[in-house]
């Protein structure tokens, strides 16, 4: 007998991982050798073992010059991918991020794209938000609101920021709850992988840690598995009460786009997209794995350290 293959990975999200990849690869070749994968299956405590976990292709990576030139990169790619979603099913349902994202938008709210998108059929959502009032300066929903959506016909009930006046935990709750009744209603597709809301596109931000959404890293709301959204009340970053979506949620999207821009990021792209990206504890931002596209737009400073 010949000695045994020792995988020896750091969690179970990571045998995860090399588990689809040899499963699919042996597939392959079984399949290529002789017409047929037999495959014996055990029981135990699987985690929904059907449908089998996705396997992420790499993501594309547009390395830029500038932040201008992020911004018009961004704007074509939203705008097409805008086009491509109405026609196929309708509608174009939008998640976004806060932080310097709605400005890196601003492409979108001039010529050619604001006279050319058909923005009625936009749906809008939120990441992640502060728990604060939706005129406070520290919401998400205001920043968007002054930047982009006050600039474009949007209608209003195709937008949905969080409930006022509750607290963390119920403002997850409730905005899960109108999250499932939108796929119930089919007014938000469903990912056959996980079952959870299918978003047509994530525009994301990565912190200089390497946090997104309100996921960061060293809180436990990182490994949430089964709530669509979910609430921390101490940020590191204020203000600390906050709402965000999962990465079960995040990952379930079909277009991802991580927008980061600026020499603060560099540290965190060089860990995350370099030659030692798969050593040592992820970053928050490695576990964004999507089941569809997955797009970075980086400027020269976020790159800078990358060889």
């Amino acid at each position: 007998m010949t000695s045994p293959k020792l995988n020896k990975l750091e969690s179970e999200e990571h045998v995860a991982d090399a588990l689809a990849a040899y499963v699919a690869d042996l597939s392959s070749k079984s399949i290529a050798d002789h017409g047929s994968f037999s495959v014996v299956l055990c029981g135990g405590k699987s985690k929904q073992a059907a449908p089998s976990k996705p396997i992420m292709t790499s993501p594309k990576l547009n390395k830029l010059e500038s932040e201008e030139h992020v911004a018009d990169a961004l704007a074509a790619y939203v705008a097409d991918l805008s086009s491509k979603s109405i026609a196929d099913h309708g509608s174009f349902s939008v998640v976004l991020s806060g932080g310097s994202l709605i400005d890196t938008m601003r492409k979108l709210v001039q010529p050619p794209y604001v006279d050319k998108i058909d923005w009625k059929n936009w749906l809008i959502f939120w990441l992640d938000e502060r728990v604060v009032p939706l005129d406070h300066p520290d919401s998400n929903y205001k920043l968007a609101n002054d930047g982009f959506l006050s600039k474009v016909p949007i209608p209003k009930a195709n937008i949905y920021p969080i409930k006022e006046n509750l607290s963390p935990e119920k403002a997850a709750e409730e905005y899960e709850q109108r999250l499932k009744q939108l796929v119930a209603n089919k007014k938000l597709k469903t990912s056959a992988i996980t079952g959870m809301a299918k978003f047509d596109l994530m525009l994301l931000g990565m912190g200089p840690d390497g946090h997104v959404a309100s996921l960061f890293c060293w809180h436990f709301q990182r490994f949430e598995k089964k709530k669509w959204v979910t609430f921390i009340t101490d940020s590191p970053k204020p203000p600390p009460p906050r709402i965000t979506f999962t990465f079960p949620l995040i990952n379930s999207a079909s277009e991802i786009a991580m927008v980061v821009t600026g020499e603060d990021a560099a540290d965190a792209v060089k860990v995350t997209l370099g030659e030692h990206a798969d050593y040592g504890y992820p970053l928050p931002v490695q576990k964004v794995k999507p089941e569809g596209g997955y797009t970075w737009f980086l400027d020269k400073e976020a790159t800078s350290l990358l060889k």
